[in-house]
């Protein structure tokens, strides 16, 4: 076979996201088309993400199957189908946001034969809902029915595929009748762990520079799920004690904010020295590299880039003993409670960790360490039919 030509579908390119897709693109040789939308209202993404990227899928059908511009973001106006019925692609690589069933049924022949891999940075079965309704049962059974009709499943953690596969019997007994079995096992063979990549440079660049103060960083999307109240509570706390440190919150932002992120300047004072959104990776690495610790306070998280970039950058990594942290963390970087928490950063406020002491942790998940895993698993699945 020749040099793979692989059709990324991503509904949702932003964050994490996006960071692994454009790393995976620059630094797995193949041929890459990408279709993205952007990464708003996820839940209209699972819903309706498969209708509008199978209409531009096919507009990508072209005479001959050389002709996808590789790379590109945005089709071109619909070429004629291939006469000859051959697809230009050789893999679909999809993220879960997509119902990959639905693309394949709506995108039609040949492009529905191409072999395809589904990519699991969450999934939905255990996402944590502040809010359930009947229809919210869609997503997760988006999920399996991906899952279903992939020809491979790779997970980012083996906590995601072990939570994934473990919660399926339970959900399809939720259905009135017509329960189908054997759903966990079927995708459990067809099923690996690869861990998502990040890109080093911005951070191998960035020189790491300490003040006089202790600072902590809160590295994380401001929503619900990130818990954020949980941190700025014993932040709070350990400066109700007198203790000298700065905070930096320096994650994605979105229209609601939580309240107790528009009350933090009130409650910390002089010590919040950065509330926002950074406006470019340049600048998030700054902050990161200007940072002593990084917190994790998560109620959900699959993996956590943030948090291995911030280790990366020279921070020291407290995250929960839960989730899918005890697979990547030792128990010395872990707590179990509040109260944990807020005693391991007042000791870390006290006697500040050495720049770096989680690097080497940190560097087994940069792009050059893992993009050989993704660019054999895609060989594999292309090849094998």
């Amino acid at each position: 076979m020749s040099r793979l030509r692989i059709l990324a579908l991503e509904p949702y390119y932003g964050g994490s996201h996006r960071a692994v897709l454009d790393g995976l693109v620059a630094h797995v040789d193949a041929d890459w088309t990408l279709l993205t939308l952007p990464a708003r209202k996820w839940k209209w993404r699972m819903r309706g993400a498969a209708i509008t990227m199978a209409e531009q899928a096919a507009s990508l059908l072209a005479d001959t199957a050389g002709t996808a511009d590789p790379a590109r973001h945005e089709p071109q106006p619909s070429p004629p189908r291939n006469a000859a019925g051959i697809a230009p692609f050789n893999l679909i690589f999809a993220s879960t946001f997509v119902n990959l069933a639905e693309f394949r049924g709506l995108v039609g022949m040949p492009l529905a034969a191409v072999p395809a891999i589904v990519y699991f940075h969450e999934n939905q079965l255990v996402y944590p809902n502040r809010h359930t309704a009947e229809w919210d049962y869609q997503f997760p059974l988006t999920n399996i029915t991906s899952a279903l009709s992939a020809d491979r499943c790779i997970f980012n953690t083996q906590w995601n595929l072990d939570q994934f596969v473990g919660a399926i019997p339970g959900f399809i007994r939720e259905f009135p009748d017509h329960h189908p079995t054997g759903l966990a096992e079927r995708i459990a063979e067809k099923s690996q762990v690869i861990h998502p990549p990040f890109d080093p440079a911005v951070f191998e660049e960035t020189p790491v520079v300490r003040g006089e103060r202790a600072r902590i960083a809160w590295p994380h999307r401001w929503e619900h799920d990130k818990n954020p109240e949980a941190f700025f509570s014993a932040v709070a706390e350990l400066a109700d004690e007198g203790l000298n440190f700065e905070v930096v919150v320096a994650g994605q932002a979105f229209r609601d904010v939580p309240q107790v992120i528009v009350d933090a300047e009130h409650v910390l004072g002089d010590r919040l020295v950065h509330l926002g959104e950074p406006a470019t990776r340049e600048e998030y690495a700054t902050l990161l590299a200007g940072s002593d610790i990084a917190v994790s306070t998560a109620d959900n998280e699959f993996f956590g880039l943030a948090m291995v970039e911030a280790a990366f950058a020279g921070c020291w990594p407290l995250v929960p003993d839960r989730l899918a942290y005890p697979e990547i963390y030792p128990a010395e970087m872990r707590y179990s409670t509040r109260e944990q928490l807020v005693a391991r950063l007042r000791s870390r406020i006290l006697n500040r960790p050495a720049p770096g002491s989680a690097y080497e942790l940190a560097a087994c998940y940069t792009l050059e360490a893992l993009a050989p895993s993704f660019d054999a698993a895609f060989n594999e699945v292309a090849r094998a039919r």
